[in-house]
């Protein structure tokens, strides 16, 4: 639904609104963030790190990955490894780490990836938003969407070649 909303959206532009042609009105479907409303909800926009491996070769991919009790659990009483977990997955290219992919899985993904979706279409353009720019950005406190932008190492990235190692598995 999303998909054809966005299309009718520029058509209507084209059509109605009298835009002009050399606007280039219309839709671009790459990458199209899309979640799985399940319990708890797994969403992602970009490329997956198998697929961003393929792309650019595993030398030029780096993965930032954290998993952790979302801030909506922090006052439930009730043992920290009890409570539900968020997991989340940035996936760079190149040395400037442009941001190719968002993976979370856990409660509030669906919102997440809405907002963080924006960085990685900027990132399929020329500019594209870093690891670096996610880095930069000044967290909201509490939400589970903080650990988007404070995944370790902070404030590193791009530099010394400091990064973690994939993840042993290929998707989050």
């Amino acid at each position: 639904m999303p998909t054809a909303s966005a299309a009718g959206r520029r058509l209507a532009d084209r059509l109605i609104n009298g835009a002009l042609p050399q606007a280039n009105l219309k839709a671009s479907f790459d990458p199209v963030p899309s979640v799985y409303f399940t319990h708890p909800p797994v969403g992602a926009s970009g490329l997956m790190e198998p697929h961003a491996v393929n792309r650019y070769g595993q030398d030029n991919v780096k993965v930032y990955t954290s998993r952790f009790v979302n801030l909506f659990f922090g006052p439930v009483d009730t043992a920290p490894a009890d409570k539900p977990k968020t997991a989340v997955k940035i996936v760079c290219q190149g040395p400037d780490e442009k941001v190719v992919g968002l993976h979370v899985v856990g409660m509030g993904a669906d919102e997440m990836l809405q907002g963080f979706a924006v960085a990685i279409k900027l990132s399929t353009a020329a500019m594209g938003a870093t690891k670096a720019d996610f880095d930069a950005c000044v967290a909201i406190h509490p939400t589970a969407a903080e650990e988007v932008v404070i995944l370790p190492p902070w404030g590193l990235s791009g530099r010394l070649g400091v990064s973690r190692p994939p993840h042993p598995r290929s998707s989050l």
